[in-house]
């Protein structure tokens, strides 16, 4: 797997915005993943005071987590305004605005707690990012974040990659890089969190066929976002290549897999 990509801000932002409404029916794993995540924080203790939700998307993390309560109030925070909008429609009494993952509009240690769930798979500079954090939690602040990992829809990169060797294209894979395990805990640990807990799981979802995979993935707005990202569609024989592939190498009678890698921690800011 190559380097993690630099990411398109601007592009990331209309992807999932233009889905707000659509994103729920069709994030599957995704909620899946909200319950791992807000599973082990409780685990680590109550949650109380000030809470930054990053990505909000539709506020389900937030909404997992018990939602506002008399000691505790959230920051619902999305890059893409549709959902932070649709987010603090379903959190009366939270506060929300929109924001980047990479630079938070927040004075130093507002937060007693930061958690985020399938978003920072795409932030290029974890290391940045989660210093970001660190700079906005208290001391003793929790930071609780759920990402896709490297091997995350490995399934379909092999078979692209497959694909283009045998048609003799030299048209790029449109599959976005995720950071390793390894370069999670390496980038809480530049950030000078502690890490309580963490873990990486396979979380696999089912399809009928690759067209509905791929219709999945466009209707939760979870596109190529890459600044270096290839342009056009991929030829047609190179696609057409890539799902009979896919098909033979893949298909189970459950149907077709789709394996996201997912990666959970628990860190401390001292």
């Amino acid at each position: 797997m190559g380097p993690v990509s630099a990411i398109d801000g601007r592009l990331l932002r209309t992807h999932f915005s233009s889905h707000a409404g659509d994103y729920d029916r069709y994030a599957a794993v995704q909620k899946r993943v909200v319950a791992h995540l807000a599973a082990r924080l409780a685990a680590s203790g109550p949650l109380t005071g000030l809470v930054l939700d990053v990505g909000t998307g539709t506020g389900a993390l937030a909404l997992e987590l018990g939602g506002v309560a008399v000691d505790r109030r959230f920051v619902l925070s999305d890059l893409a305004h549709g959902m932070t909008k649709t987010a603090a429609q379903r959190l009366p009494g939270a506060l929300s605005c929109d924001g980047d993952a990479r630079r938070f509009p927040f004075a130093d240690g507002s937060f007693t707690a930061v958690v985020s769930s399938s978003v920072y798979q795409w932030v290029g500079d974890l290391p940045a990012a989660f210093r970001e954090v660190s700079r906005v939690l208290r001391p003793g602040g929790r930071f609780a974040v759920a990402l896709f990992g490297e091997r995350t829809l490995y399934e379909l990169r092999n078979a692209h990659r497959q694909a283009v060797v045998e048609c003799n294209s030299d048209h790029p894979s449109h599959a976005q890089n995720f950071p390793s395990a390894a370069e999670v805990t390496s980038a809480l640990d530049a950030a000078g969190m502690i890490r309580r807990d963490f873990a990486c799981f396979p979380e696999i979802d089912w399809h009928p066929d690759v067209p509905a995979l791929l219709r999945q993935l466009k209707q939760i707005g979870a596109s190529n976002a890459a600044a270096d990202r290839p342009h056009g569609l991929a030829p047609r024989r190179v696609m057409q290549r890539m799902l009979e592939i896919y098909e033979a190498c893949y298909r189970f009678p459950e149907g077709i897999p789709a394996t996201y890698e997912v990666v959970c921690a628990v860190a401390e800011k001292p």
